[in-house]
Formats: structure tokens, C-alpha cells, sequence
């Protein structure tokens, strides 16, 4: 009687591929790209840091953050109708691939809540788009970790008597806001040389100015 004999197919099973490491832009790195988005390819594709030294603005807004405890932040607080707020915010959303710190996370009667940052400048009546930006920015963080409505946020111009600037967000801006992060990734990830800022003026006093071209 014959023996039948069953052979198994070898079956080879490769090593799992190894996990990329996943990438979050800071609030900080996307208002350097919209001063020039080449600071997006020196700082995360050649890995030249900045001199911040050398820059008087980044400077002065150090000197901001040394002082912040100086100022009268509830006086600021009870004109805006909070009920409560959180200071110095660290939050991580990997939906957007962002991370950031927020000043102060203010929450208003209406039951929204509204990002509040600080600026060592003075109010020039008018809204900044690195300001603007940067409260959608810190718009969608909270709303993703909170789950409240932003439509606004708040900037203290702390060398104007610390007048407070209301910020109008809709949707159009938040639209910006992640259509900008998933340039500044395509940078980061594919590592392309972008076009550099068309305001001439600010290559002056930039640290990459030697190497940019």
C-alpha cells in the first residue's frame, strides 16, 4: 500500500517593513513659511538651524515669553466674557500633522472657545495674515482636542497698552490653514527646493541669504 505523502508549501515571511516616522509640523514652522517657504527646506531638509540671534524680531518675541507673567492677563481676560481659560497649552493633533503652544485657551459664555496670543508689538491697525494664520492654526488644535466651536481668536499687541484684537475665523481661513500645513509636508517629505518669498525686502537681514539662491 502505497504511503501518501503530503509536502507542505514553504511559505516565506518577510520581516514587516519598518514604520516611517511620522512627521507634525509646529505653528511656529508654518508662520516661518509664510515669512519665506525656502525656511521650511534649510531648517528640515539640509538641517542648517536658524541664527535667531541675528533677527530682531524673534528676538524681541523671546523677550515676550520672559515676561509674559508680567502681564495683567485676568484685567485682559474679563473684557473678552470668559468663563475660564488654560495657559501655556501644548497640544498635538495627528489629523492635521500639527503641534503648537498656546498662549492662553480662552472659553466664552457663547460656549465657544478662542485661541489667545501675546506679541511683543504694537497695534497697527491691521491684522497680520502670520497672525491671522496662527490662530487658525491654533483654531483647529483646540478644536480637535476640546471639540468646542472657534470662530475667533484673541492677540494682546503688548507694546499698545496691551490692546486686544478680536480675529474673525471662518471656514475659508481654516481651509488655508491646512491647505498650507500639507505644502510645508510636501516639503518636508518629497525634500523640493521651493520658491522663495517675493518680498525681497525681508532677504536682507535672513540668515540662509549666503546659501539662498
Amino acid at each position: 500500500m502505497e504511503t501518501e505523502t503530503k509536502t507542505e508549501a514553504k511559505v516565506e515571511i518577510s520581516p514587516p517593513e519598518e514604520e516611517k516616522e511620522e512627521i507634525f509640523i509646529t505653528v511656529s514652522d508654518a508662520l516661518e513659511y509664510l515669512f519665506c517657504p525656502r525656511f521650511i527646506f534649510f531648517m528640515h531638509c539640509l538641517g542648517i538651524p536658524q541664527r535667531e540671534e541675528r533677527r530682531y524680531k524673534v528676538l524681541k518675541g523671546r523677550e515676550l515669553h520672559e515676561s509674559r507673567e508680567k502681564v495683567n492677563r485676568d484685567y485682559v481676560r474679563k473684557r473678552l466674557k470668559c468663563t475660564r481659560k488654560e495657559i501655556s497649552v501644548y497640544l498635538t493633533s495627528r489629523r492635521h500633522h500639527l503641534k503648537g503652544e498656546v498662549d492662553e485657551v480662552l472659553f466664552l459664555e457663547d460656549g465657544t472657545a478662542a485661541p489667545m496670543d501675546y506679541k511683543f508689538a504694537e497695534w497697527k491697525n491691521t491684522v497680520y495674515r502670520t497672525h491671522k494664520y496662527q490662530a487658525a492654526l491654533y483654531g483647529l488644535l483646540i478644536m480637535e482636542h476640546y471639540g468646542v466651536e472657534v470662530n475667533r481668536g484673541y492677540v494682546c499687541y503688548t507694546r499698545s497698552s496691551h490692546h486686544v484684537e478680536e480675529i474673525s475665523l471662518r471656514e475659508k481661513d481654516y481651509k488655508k490653514a491646512r491647505q498650507m500645513v500639507r505644502e510645508i509636508l510636501m516639503i518636508i517629505q518629497r525634500g523640493y527646493y521651493p520658491d522663495g518669498t517675493k518680498q525681497k525686502a525681508r532677504c536682507v537681514d535672513c540668515t540662509y541669504r549666503n546659501i539662498c539662491v
